[in-house]
């Protein structure tokens, strides 16, 4: 995890951005990646970007990431990370008290109290927008993410962690908690990339279906391998669970991926 993710969380649940690291993010190339060399920016696609937001995910990097990636090539300064933006996203928000430009509109927006400590989310009345399929398929990554890095969290713990003059991991039970988890990871790895590849609105629903669910879960089953020691503010895993949650309702949801898989798989059967 990216120690000043870590710190910024850990300390009294700050919620203003790091403009500093913002603009780092911007010489890397974070936002730019996706744009033409002959525009400025770095030139590579999709496949590249969903890597990209997968390590993001991993390391709990804060901010309305992929709201200025997909502004990169359209709003001035957010290639180079000296624009923050932000984007109406159905009814929520993400960052609003910080963006420098918000996509939507915001019109009676209303503070709420975030779950995750680094999200911080407004409601607005606006009426719900189709999501933006890159949108999809880069919370897709990030899901990922956060899904491999408990994955690793568990198993370590597993290892390390003993009772009874024994690793925990010995035990069927923590031993089974682990398997299940790589299991989802894979699978939901396996949707993520070909959809990169492939960019099919039905490949990118599968993998936000397989994504949501390895990371929710992945965290709570790493959260139930470690204990009371999940929930501590010295361990990473209950912020990786609250972080998932946040975003299953980013990009119109779980639920509006499964009916439109859903439809889709009725429309090839017919």
């Amino acid at each position: 995890m990216d120690g000043g993710a870590a710190g910024a969380c850990r300390t009294a649940g700050s919620t203003r951005l790091d403009r500093a690291l913002w603009r780092a993010l911007g010489d890397l190339g974070f936002f730019a990646l996706r744009v033409p060399e002959t525009d400025g920016g770095v030139g590579l696609g999709l496949p590249e970007a969903v890597l990209l937001f997968e390590e993001a995910g991993r390391a709990l990097l804060p901010g309305p990431l992929i709201a200025t990636h997909l502004a990169a090539g359209d709003v001035p300064g957010a290639a180079t990370g000296e624009t923050v933006v932000a984007a109406v996203d159905g009814g929520l928000v993400e960052w609003l008290g910080e963006a420098d430009v918000v996509r939507g509109d915001t019109t009676g927006a209303v503070p709420l109290r975030s779950l995750d400590p680094l999200t911080p989310l407004h409601r607005v009345p606006a009426g719900r927008a189709a999501p933006d399929p890159v949108a999809v398929l880069l919370t897709a990554a990030e899901q990922l993410g956060t899904a491999g890095r408990v994955c690793e969290l568990a198993a370590q713990h597993a290892r390390t962690r003993e009772q009874f003059g024994r690793p925990v991991g010995a035990f069927q039970a923590v031993a089974h908690l682990c398997a299940g988890i790589l299991v989802r990871v894979e699978t939901a790895r396996a949707a993520v990339y070909a959809a990169a590849v492939t960019a099919a609105p039905a490949d990118i629903a599968a993998a936000r279906i397989l994504a949501d669910e390895a990371a929710v879960r992945g965290a709570r089953d790493c959260l139930q391998v470690h204990g009371g020691m999940g929930f501590t503010w010295e361990s990473e895993v209950h912020l990786h669970l609250k972080r998932a949650w946040v975003r299953t309702q980013r990009a119109g949801g779980v639920t509006e991926s499964e009916e439109f898989l859903a439809a889709a798989l009725t429309a090839e059967a017919a």
